[in-house]
């Protein structure tokens, strides 16, 4: 085997360093760009008045929580640095309000709750009326409900017979609020009322925060048109510093700040002076109080009572970004300072790329961890994130390793561990080859023709040993066993029935029969067709007695014509020409049990072939490794197979393997997570190797989750908010990252048309969830059956039989499309959330639509091949 010297440059740490700097400082410029200042107006006047209501951060009044007169007055002494007037809502809830406000020299318009509970709004107009007696002057102003006819709670002329008993029973002027449409369409309202108060909210128009500023003035001045000579007071105004995006409406203090401001400012160019901010103080028990997560955001301060922003000069969105930044720069630095001087040997644009992922990875981590501190979290959404949290951790995770493999197959100089074809050997330097061929229940005229192939070696020793594993039919093995006869000494048959140990036991008897001269191993199955010179131009690796196996790629015939056939050999063919070049670097190849080579005494001397795991070849290799061995790769098509018939076949064959990769993993956990004789490298492939296959697990499992919280905010939207772009952002992302990493790489490497790849790529997906069934039945089981992979067509011939194999996924996809169309239907697209749900829900189902794809391609394709 030859092996290329790495390149490395003449000052790596340097470089390295330098890279790395770079990368960080890229890192802060984003923080920085994301968070640059805005710079609306500056107003340096007090605020006409705020709404006010009285609860702590964690109070809840509907669980009955109240606050006390320390808290109220605290609260009231806060505002009254900014503004002299509050309006309330409710003279029940925390009524000491009133005597607090006339204590702190506060002006207050009073609100009694009015709603569809009619015994509790004469309660409330009773201590409303008493209220406004007590505290004159105080009390200037008085509100007889609000929303009430926005809600539908009460008919017109309820609220119009409460306003007329309010306004016989006190002094003051008073009024009811409603929005400005209600206004518009009830104007008889006016009559009752001594002032009109509206309710004016851009943000729910769906417009920009600076365009919402003239949508609120505009309204202002067509109510005081349509109402000429009565005085208008608008009794909320606001934009939310947080929450659910609403159409073009972006909820954030930088947003927040604009409104405001600007509309402080153009109002008073307007001369309305008259107007309450809502709100005074975020309130986080709104939440999902038919605002979805904003209705908690309104507030000027938060719920911790900090002013949200300044009144004058720029806004930054986030004030701690330098302190974020920083934090993901500096977790950043090392793994890149690592990876900068270990593998010096990419090329410069590598180094640059896996440095970038690497950064950008620990500044998600940095965010997701924060994020959640700019919102109210009760404990079900703690719990949640608790959950969630290290499920981005793995994803990211995954992106990483597939990066690593992106930079490395993209911008490596050259294959460090590179094997060729050898000069052959001169017959008496040769080693003895036995080749053992097992089969179970194959077509005898397949078996005839790899037969034919071998006997056709241009190699001389040699020997054919064919294993028969409890083939029942006498009619199917007999032919091979006669056919094996005519070949002549060299090839000898064995029908094993019964015969324990699938495969593997099928091997291991064929040790027992191993011609005592054979040095050498080799395995191929029962379909394939071996180049003549196989044998000659590879067994001379074995001359060093490092190494232990000799591995070619599995590769696939006779599948030009058939459609089926085709995406499948092109999909099998990604690994070998990727992934196989990636591990074989760290000489941690994934041993396959066809076209591969073993040194006797290697085999023999560490166990044989495994009976305990149904992928006998992956564990021989991993353990060949484990005991000091090199393997070696060949990247040459000296043999070529038939891929599975049909999909029920090439399903069946990636389950086992998925779950043989489980019973690998958990039987030799040790030997991966501990030092000891596999390397590093060779840890981090058999540890990492089969990430890919737990992303296709983690995404069965993500979206029962998806469809169960689909359901639960169609059904209960109460309890089950929209999901934050905290979650969104980072599964879309790696969604793209992932399907660009692997259309990139097989253009690269595989010698296929586009047409090819993207065919290959439904293939690879349709897998997905056999992929995740096996995973998780070979981590909650202990054995399965082992299920020969069937090579000639065995499907039924109706269209309902061609998604018998898949209907799972058929399930899954339906499921999912009537989650598309619940979400589509209850939300629509006028929140952000609601629109990335959707495509997610929608990218869920790639992988079972892909399925159904496939499973028809099989059925439509039929057995030809050629």
């Amino acid at each position: 085997m030859s092996a290329a010297s790495t390149t490395d440059r003449s000052h790596p740490i340097l470089v390295a360093v330098l890279l790395a700097i770079v990368v960080a400082g890229l890192n802060y410029g984003l923080w920085f760009v994301a968070n640059l200042p805005n710079g609306p107006d500056n107003w340096n006047a007090p605020v006409p008045g705020f709404a006010f209501t009285a609860y702590q951060r964690y109070q809840n009044p509907m669980k009955g929580d109240v606050s006390t007169d320390p808290e109220i007055d605290s609260d009231l002494r806060l505002i009254k640095r900014y503004s002299p007037r509050i309006r309330t809502y409710s003279m029940l809830e925390n009524p000491q309000v009133a005597r607090l406000a006339d204590k702190e020299g506060l002006d207050l318009m009073a609100g009694a709750q009015i709603d569809t509970r009619l015994e509790n709004n004469e309660r409330e107009i009773d201590a409303l009326i008493a209220q406004a007696h007590r505290f004159p002057k105080t009390i200037t102003r008085v509100i007889v409900g609000n929303e009430v006819l926005f809600r539908g709670d009460l008919k017109p002329e309820q609220v119009m017979a409460y306003l007329d008993r309010v306004r016989a029973a006190v002094k003051q002027p008073v009024s009811v609020a409603e929005p400005f449409h209600v206004w518009i369409q009830n104007p008889e309202l006016a009559n009752h009322v001594d002032f009109i108060t509206v309710h004016l909210f851009p943000y729910w128009n769906g417009i920009t925060a600076r365009a919402g500023v003239g949508d609120a003035i505009g309204s202002y001045e067509s109510l005081k048109a349509a109402f000429p000579g009565k005085h208008i007071v608008i009794g909320e105004i606001g934009w939310p510093s947080n929450g659910d995006r609403f159409k073009a409406a972006d909820p954030s203090v930088s947003n927040e700040a604009i409104f405001l401001r600007s509309f402080f400012n153009q109002a008073r160019a307007h001369g309305i002076d008259d107007y309450y901010v809502l709100e005074a103080i975020d309130q986080p028990w709104k939440e999902n109080l038919g605002e979805g997560r904003t209705g908690a955001y309104w507030g000027m301060f938060n719920a911790d009572r900090q002013l949200k922003f300044p009144f004058t000069g720029p806004v930054t969105e986030d004030v701690h970004w330098p302190w974020k930044a920083l934090a993901a720069s500096l977790i950043a630095f090392v793994p890149m300072l690592w990876f900068g001087i270990a593998f010096r040997r990419f090329k410069l644009a590598g180094l640059l790329f896996m440095m970038g992922l690497i950064q950008l990875a620990c500044g998600l981590i940095v965010w997701s961890a924060t994020l959640p501190f700019n919102f109210y979290l009760g404990p079900f959404d703690w719990a949640m994130l608790i959950l969630l949290f290290p499920a981005q951790v793995a994803i990211l995770g995954i992106l990483l390793i597939n990066g690593f493999e992106f930079t490395e197959v993209l911008w490596r100089r050259k294959w460090i561990r590179h094997a060729g074809m050898l000069p052959p050997d001169p017959v008496e330097r040769q080693p003895f080859v036995s080749i053992h061929l097992a089969c179970h229940n194959e077509p005898p005229e397949m078996v005839q023709i790899t037969l034919d192939s071998l006997a056709a070696l241009d190699y001389e020793n040699f020997e054919v040993l064919v294993l028969d594993n409890n083939t029942k039919d006498p009619a199917v093995w007999k032919p091979v066993e006669e056919y094996c006869e005519k070949l002549g000494p060299k090839f000898r048959f064995f029908h094993l029935e019964p015969w324990p140990g699938y495969k593997a036991g099928a091997l291991n008897f064929g040790l027992t029969a191993t011609d005592e001269r054979a040095d050498v191993v080799a395995v191929i199955d029962a379909d394939y067709v071996v180049r003549e010179d196989w044998l000659a131009t590879l067994t001379g690796y074995f001359h060093d007695p490092k190494v232990a196996v000799v591995q070619c790629p599995q590769a696939h015939r006779d599948f030009e014509k058939n459609r089926f056939r085709r995406m499948t050999a092109w999909e099998y063919d990604g690994f070998f020409r990727i992934g196989m070049h990636h591990r074989n670097e760290r000489n941690a190849i994934i041993q396959h049990g066809t076209m591969t080579m073993v040194r006797r005494s290697a085999l023999e001397g560490t166990g044989g072939w495994s009976e305990w795991t149904i992928c006998e070849d992956a564990e021989l290799g991993l353990r060949l490794m484990h005991a000091g061995y090199e393997l070696v790769y060949v990247d040459e098509l000296m043999g070529k197979g038939l891929t599975p018939a049909d999909f029920k076949a090439y399903k069946s064959q990636r389950y086992r393997w998925a779950f043989g990769a489980m019973q690998i993993l958990k039987g030799r956990w040790h030997w991966m997570t501990r030092k000891g004789p596999l390397s590093a490298g060779q840890r981090f492939h058999f540890l990492t190797g089969w990430f890919s296959w737990f992303a296709d697990a983690l995404h069965y499992i993500f979206t029962m989750m998806g469809l169960l919280w689909t359901a639960g905010m169609i059904a209960a939207p109460d309890y089950f908010n929209l999901p934050m772009q905290l979650f969104l952002i980072p599964v879309i992302g790696f969604f793209f990252a992932k399907a660009i990493f692997g259309v990139v790489l097989y253009r690269a490497r595989v010698p296929c048309s586009w047409y090819d790849t993207i065919m290959a790529s439904v293939a690879s997906m349709g897998l997905s969830h056999a992929i995740a069934r096996g995973i998780l039945h070979g981590l909650t089981r202990e054995k399965t059956a082992f299920v020969v992979t069937a090579k000639s067509r065995r499907m039924g011939g109706s269209s309902f039989a061609a998604f018998s194999p898949v209907r799972e996924e058929v399930l899954m996809a339906v499921a999912l499309l009537l989650a598309i169309i619940g979400m589509a239907t209850h939300y629509g697209t006028h929140y952000v959330e609601s629109t990335l749900w959707m495509f997610i829900l929608a990218a869920q189902s790639i992988p079972y639509v892909s399925a159904m794809v496939g499973a028809w391609i099989a059925h439509q394709s039929g057995d030809e091949a050629g």
